[in-house]
C-alpha cells in the first residue's frame, strides 16, 4: 500500500541538519536541482511574490528560498505541519506503525517532486500550482518523472492529496481517491483533519488493504461512513467518499 499525502503550507521554521543531499527516489535528483535553481532565481526577482503566488505578508519566505542550497534541514516528518499532519501525528506512532509510514507514506512537493518522511529537506515555499519561469507548471513538469519512478511500485494506492498535487501522478484504477464531505459539501479544514486521521488509522493496521473494497471495509469498521464508487473509466481512480458530521 502507498499513502499519498500533500505537503502543508505551514512548515517548521528551521532545521538543524546538513544542507540537502540525496533524497529518496534518487533518479529525480537532476530534476530537483533544476527546480531548486529555478526557485532560487525566481525568489530574487522584483516580482517574486507574484511569480510564486505569495501575499506580501509572506515576503520573508523569499529570503529562505534564495538560501535553500545551504539551508539546514530536518526530516520531512517534522517539517510539514498543519491540520492534516497534526491529525496524522507521525511523532506519536508506535514503532511498527512508524516503520510502515517510512515505507508507504509519500509526500508530494512542488520543489522535490515526491519524498519520504525520513528525507532531510529545508523549509521552503513553492506550491505545485506555480508556473515557474523556465519550467512552466510544476505538476506537468513532475508528472512524467514521478510516474516513471512510482508506476513500478506495486500495491493499492490511497490518495489523500489535494487536487493541486494529484496532477503530479495519476496511478489509475489501482488508486482510491478519498473525498471528505460534511452535509454534502467539502469543508477544507475538516477534510484535512479527516484525511490525517485516516492515514494514521491505516498506518496502525497490521495488515494493509489490498483492494478498494478492503479499504472501505477497514474504514467502515473504524466507524467512518463511507461510499465506494468504481472508476468511470479503466484509467481513472476509485472514489471513496467519507461523510463526517460536526463533533457534538
Amino acid at each position: 500500500m502507498l499513502i499519498l499525502l500533500p505537503p502543508s503550507e505551514g512548515k517548521a521554521a528551521e532545521g538543524s541538519g546538513p544542507p540537502v543531499g540525496e533524497l529518496s527516489f534518487p533518479a529525480l535528483g537532476k530534476h530537483r536541482t533544476r527546480v531548486l535553481n529555478a526557485l532560487v532565481r525566481a525568489s530574487k526577482r522584483r516580482d517574486a511574490l507574484d511569480v510564486l503566488g505569495l501575499t506580501p505578508g509572506l515576503a520573508g519566505e523569499l529570503a529562505k528560498n534564495a538560501a535553500l542550497k545551504s539551508a539546514p534541514t530536518l526530516p520531512a516528518a517534522a517539517l510539514y505541519t498543519g491540520v492534516l499532519y497534526d491529525n496524522l501525528g507521525l511523532e506519536t506512532l508506535d514503532e511498527e506503525s512508524r516503520k510502515r509510514a517510512e515505507e508507504s507514506a509519500l509526500i508530494f512537493s512542488g520543489l522535490w517532486g515526491v519524498v519520504k518522511i525520513t528525507d532531510l529537506i529545508p523549509p521552503y515555499r513553492l506550491s505545485m500550482g506555480v508556473n515557474l519561469p523556465s519550467l512552466g507548471g510544476l505538476a506537468a513538469f513532475w508528472r512524467p518523472k514521478v510516474t516513471k519512478e512510482l508506476d513500478g511500485i506495486p500495491g493499492l494506492v490511497v490518495d489523500l492529496r489535494s487536487a493541486t498535487y494529484a496532477g503530479a501522478w495519476q496511478p489509475g484504477s489501482r488508486s482510491v481517491t478519498v473525498r471528505v464531505f460534511r452535509d454534502g459539501k467539502v469543508v477544507s479544514h475538516m477534510a484535512k483533519a479527516t484525511r490525517g486521521e485516516i492515514a494514521r488509522a491505516l498506518l496502525r493496521q497490521e495488515t494493509a488493504p489490498e483492494s478498494p473494497d478492503e479499504l472501505a471495509k477497514i474504514l467502515d469498521d473504524l466507524g467512518y461512513t463511507v461510499e465506494l464508487a468504481e472508476p468511470a473509466r479503466p484509467t481513472r481512480p476509485w472514489a471513496l467518499d467519507v461523510h463526517v458530521t460536526d463533533p457534538t
